[in-house]
């Protein structure tokens, strides 16, 4: 007799999309907690086996949450939270891939500097400016790195866009911006790159969407240039 049982796989895919319409439908939300395994599992009229499973995967895409001697809940389903795991994609791609992502992130950044030049205030302004001056004062590599990811998160959360600042987020890998840093100081890039920075920064200053949207996407751009000359000459990465 050929058997006719569904691929386990499949039971547990239907079980998440399940799970996720009832979140999208409003009949469990943000922050509630589910019903036990066994009732969720008649509800739905799946095997417990395929509901734990599901409920194991969405928890690791930040959709759901269990707390300790509580039960599982569903998450804020802030953008953080379910984009937590993206951040893997930038620190284990490599070659082509890798050039694509740095696209992404080109488009992704000019678009959100352009938007925190429009929003920015005076507090965050400053601590644009704080970070600006401190990789323009220091010469250690690892502390200019710091205040480089800390000058690019600080302009993107100025964008009031959490969604973009997520992403983002996940396509600026401190590992290779590390690798990035330490290409420029063998190469004297230092300063071209602070000049970049400051262009950006006086965008920011005179509140110019435009100029702030150049200034950032030529920035990017010169990672990409970087990279690729990196690729001709280290087939490998």
């Amino acid at each position: 007799m050929e058997d006719r049982t569904p691929p386990r796989g499949t039971v547990t895919q239907r079980a998440i999309e399940q799970i996720k319409a009832l979140i999208t439908e409003g009949r469990l939300q943000p922050g509630e907690r589910l019903p036990t395994e066994r009732d969720l599992a008649v509800q739905l009229g799946l095997s417990r086996s395929s509901m734990r499973e599901a409920v194991r995967a969405l928890t690791v895409l930040g959709i759901l949450e269990a707390r300790h001697g509580s039960g599982i809940y569903v998450t804020q389903l802030r953008a953080g939270d379910l984009l937590e795991t993206f951040g893997a994609v930038a620190d284990l791609s490599r070659g082509a891939q890798l050039v694509e992502l740095l696209e992404v992130r080109r488009v992704l950044e000019s678009a959100a500097t352009a938007l925190a030049a429009a929003r920015i205030d005076e507090a965050q302004l400053a601590e644009v400016t704080r970070h600006l001056r401190a990789m323009e004062e220091s010469q250690d590599p690892d502390e200019v790195l710091a205040h480089d990811l800390a000058f690019h998160r600080a302009i993107v959360a100025a964008s009031g866009n959490a969604s973009m600042a997520a992403i983002l987020e996940g396509l600026s890998s401190e590992t290779f911006r590390a690798r990035v840093w330490r290409g420029y100081e063998q190469e004297g890039a230092f300063e071209r790159t602070r000049r970049e920075h400051a262009r950006i920064h006086s965008a920011l200053v005179a509140r110019d969407p435009e100029a702030a949207r150049a200034a950032a996407a030529a920035h990017v751009g010169e990672v990409e240039e970087w990279l690729r000359s990196q690729q001709g000459s280290r087939p490998q990465d």
